[in-house]
């Protein structure tokens, strides 16, 4: 037996109470945005109606929370900060019932564990405030007067700083932390009617910016508008609640089910559907239930995939507060009870889905086409369309039709000629909906109008035999026209001159040869043909050839010998297997591989057939090189822009405008240009002043405010709007080798080797494979 063996089991011991507080307190809080969440919460709940938030350098040295709630009684100062000390609730069963925002006592505690945490409180029975301090554990070390009005400031110093891997991350990701801090602010900023918020910054020694600020309306609208502009509110509807309708509770199984009737209320806004009012990304989604944030996951996904019915490119602004019985709800799933349990999840979404569906399909959105033809004077309102103008020839009586023509019992010949006729048309091309035939146009016939057009439009829809041809009318030769579409003394068309036009067309486009005439080609191919063969000879050596092939095999065996002992490429070329037959590749095959690949040739006039050791790959020409001329573009592109007369005010929020301040040399390679003025107030800080033209592309605010999402992801990372990604792939698409295009081996290889010189060569812009794995030799042999 080893040592380790030998060795007597470890004993099961408590761990310390310190050390279970620093561990559970790591997991309580986990970033910049819980920690201003939680003290936020705390200041909601004791009533406060003004909330200011300070930061310094972005949460990294400061966090400080000040309110006008009721304060702290001096009793509870020694339990205010100790775990699972709270007043919101006394046993589980309160639970069910709880309606503040905290309730489990951890967040002070896991403060203390976390950072500096210091409190000036004053009760609204006292007179005078009182300073605390606390340590680590929680407990109560310092306590002096201290002079403030009615509330409680909370103080957090050096936030991670007893946890040194996440303090370090934390400073790294600073402007990642920030950005997610105020987006989470931002939701409490919505459904906090009544309480005015404000968030400053400083950075440095710097001036104190606004980042955020509500004025305390009772309203979620007006606070909505103080978040995100006047220019937000003009594309929001207030959401309308409706029952499920019976295909929607099919869809969710709530058939033939006795349904709870309003356990569910609905309220707030939503995005109209049209184009160009939604939003690039999911940047300003809020959901609450019972006004508290939460994600639920199902209903953000039901509300944009319903939202892309209507509008496909873009995502909806949603502010949508659920209001349910507090048993049927259980919020302590999660740490940060954002991750929230509903009973009849299901009747929800139906009620959502019919709702949106409802609002979105009624009224706001849709335009009303009317296709009623108007005649005004002697022009049209709308271009003709040649139904309706032949429509009109038939209503204005332009057909004369002789007695002997055809005849209806009852009718007259020209009431037997039209009548059927203009029937026949209305119901082969579904237009009687659209046009009055009974009133109305027989009294426009004499108006001037523009006949020309309207005979024109008559004879392109069809050939009158046809027509004609549809009712059994045999076209027998009589005195005067079947069909005679009067427009001038100069303009006849006759159904005998109409067939002579199409005949002399048909016969100056097709020529076909009439049957029994004498082949005038055939002489073309009877005639004898010598072909002159030259031959080279070809010096050959069965001797040099086996020597060759057995240096080959020697040298395959010690190449085998090196190889891994497994099979590396499993996915087949198909769609299902696109993404393992990319994450193949993408372990396999290094940036060097390309250059030491050799060219076999090229399949179909479209297809690179590649040999690297004893694996076979299929390289697409066309995407590989597109690829290439994308990255090219992406990376080099300097997009030059075009002054405006005026600048734009873009009437961004607060974190957006430090976002774009911050990025600016990423702005600019995009072609946009700001006049940036730090001291004016929040949304009027950065003016817009030119915008990036290219050719037929233009490019607006909509994609400025997409790359300030992109860039709050990923700060001072080089990136693209998705309107210049598209007009990059289109323009490399066109300057790429095509398929079809025969390509010589230095060609092939050319485009084999700039597969390793760009980021990622697995697939072209629009999503094509560029290269797939087609067998390994060895195996091949073997079987």
């Amino acid at each position: 037996m080893t040592d380790t063996c030998a060795e007597p089991a470890s004993a099961i011991k408590a761990i310390d109470k310190q050390s279970v507080h620093q561990i559970c307190s790591g997991q309580v809080v986990l970033s910049l945005a819980t920690a201003v969440k939680e003290l936020v919460e705390n200041s909601i709940d004791a009533g406060a109606t003004n909330v200011d938030i300070r930061l310094k350098d972005n949460g990294v040295d400061l966090v400080e929370v000040s309110d006008n709630g009721r304060g702290v009684e001096e009793d509870n100062f020694v339990g205010l900060t100790l775990k699972h000390h709270t007043s919101k609730l006394r046993d589980f069963s309160d639970l069910t019932h709880v309606e503040t925002f905290g309730f489990r006592g951890e967040a002070l505690s896991s403060l203390c564990a976390l950072s500096d945490l210091s409190v000036v409180t004053c009760h609204e029975s006292s007179h005078v405030g009182t300073r605390l301090v606390f340590d680590r554990s929680g407990r109560l070390t310092q306590r002096a007067p201290h002079p403030r009005q009615q509330g409680t400031t909370v103080t957090l110093q050096q936030l991670f700083s007893t946890l040194p891997v996440r303090h370090k991350e934390f400073q790294r990701n600073i402007k990642k932390e920030y950005s997610k801090m105020i987006h989470v602010l931002q939701s409490y900023c919505v459904i906090s009617t009544g309480v005015r918020v404000t968030c400053t910054n400083q950075i440095g020694q710097g001036k104190r910016s606004t980042v955020l600020c509500t004025s305390g309306s009772p309203s979620m609208r007006d606070n909505i508008g103080a978040l995100f502009g006047p220019k937000q509110l003009q594309s929001l509807i207030p959401f309308q609640q409706i029952s499920p309708t019976d295909n929607i509770k099919e869809d969710y199984g709530l058939n033939g089910e006795e349904l709870p009737k309003d356990l569910f209320i609905i309220s707030g806004y939503v995005s109209q559907a049209d184009h160009g009012v939604g939003r690039s990304a999911t940047d300003r989604q809020f959901f609450f239930i019972n006004k508290r944030p939460c994600d639920p996951s199902k209903v953000s996904k039901l509300v944009n995939e319903v939202y892309h019915m209507f509008n496909r490119h873009q995502y909806p602004f949603v502010a949508l507060n659920i209001s349910v019985a507090s048993e049927c709800v259980d919020v302590n799933v999660t740490p940060d009870k954002r991750q929230i349990f509903l009973q009849e999840e299901k009747l929800l979404l139906a009620i959502l889905k019919s709702s949106l569906l409802a609002m979105y399909e009624t009224g706001v959105n849709k335009i009303t086409l009317n296709h009623k033809l108007q005649l005004s004077g002697s022009m049209y309102a709308s271009p003709p369309n040649p139904l309706v103008s032949t429509i009109i020839l038939l209503n204005s009586e332009k057909i004369n039709c002789p007695k002997p023509f055809l005849s209806f019992p009852g009718r007259t010949a020209s009431e037997s000629a039209v009548s059927p006729l203009k029937t026949s048309l209305l119901n082969k091309y579904g237009h009687s909906s659209d046009v009055d035939t009974d009133s109305g146009l027989s009294e426009q016939r004499s108006t001037t109008g523009t006949p020309e057009t309207l005979c024109e439009n008559a004879s392109k829809l069809a050939s009158p035999d046809s027509v004609l041809d549809e009712f059994g009318v045999k076209n027998e030769p009589h005195n005067e026209p079947a069909v005679k579409a009067v427009v001038g003394p100069e303009r006849i068309f006759s159904p005998e001159a109409k067939k002579r036009r199409w005949e002399n067309t048909l016969s100056e486009q097709t020529q076909v040869p009439c049957p029994g005439a004498p082949d005038t080609t055939s002489g073309l191919f009877d005639r004898h043909v010598s072909v002159h063969k030259k031959t080279q000879p070809l010096q050959f050596s069965m001797t040099q050839l086996a020597s060759r092939m057995e240096r080959l095999k020697t040298q395959r065996r010690e190449e085998i010998d090196q190889e891994p002992k497994y099979r590396r490429f499993r996915a087949q070329i198909k769609p299902g297997d696109n993404q393992s037959a990319e994450d193949e590749l993408k372990k396999e095959i290094s940036k060097d591989m390309f250059k030491q690949m050799e060219i076999i040739g090229q399949f179909n006039l479209g297809f690179i057939i590649t040999k690297l050791k004893s694996d076979l790959f299929m390289i697409d020409q066309h995407a590989t090189d597109e690829k290439y001329n994308f990255e090219m573009l992406q990376q080099h592109t300097i997009l030059n822009g075009q002054r405006l007369i005026v600048p734009q005010n873009l009437e961004l929020t607060a974190v957006s405008e430090t976002i774009l301040i911050e990025n600016i040399d990423i702005f600019k390679k995009n072609g946009f240009d700001f006049l940036i003025d730090e001291d004016a107030p929040v949304m009027e800080r950065v003016k817009l002043v030119s915008l990036p033209t290219s050719k037929s592309w233009t490019f607006g605010p909509s994609d400025i405010e997409e790359l300030i999402f992109m860039l709050s992801d990923g700060p001072g990372v080089m990136c693209r709007p998705s309107r210049v990604r598209q007009m990059f792939a289109s323009r490399a698409c066109r300057r790429s080798v095509m398929i079809g295009t025969a390509l010589s081996v230095s060609e092939m290889k050319k485009l084999v080797v700039h597969m390793g010189e760009i980021e990622q060569p697995w697939n072209c812009p629009h999503g094509r494979p560029t290269m797939r794995h087609l067998a390994n030799l060895d195996i091949i042999s073997q079987d």
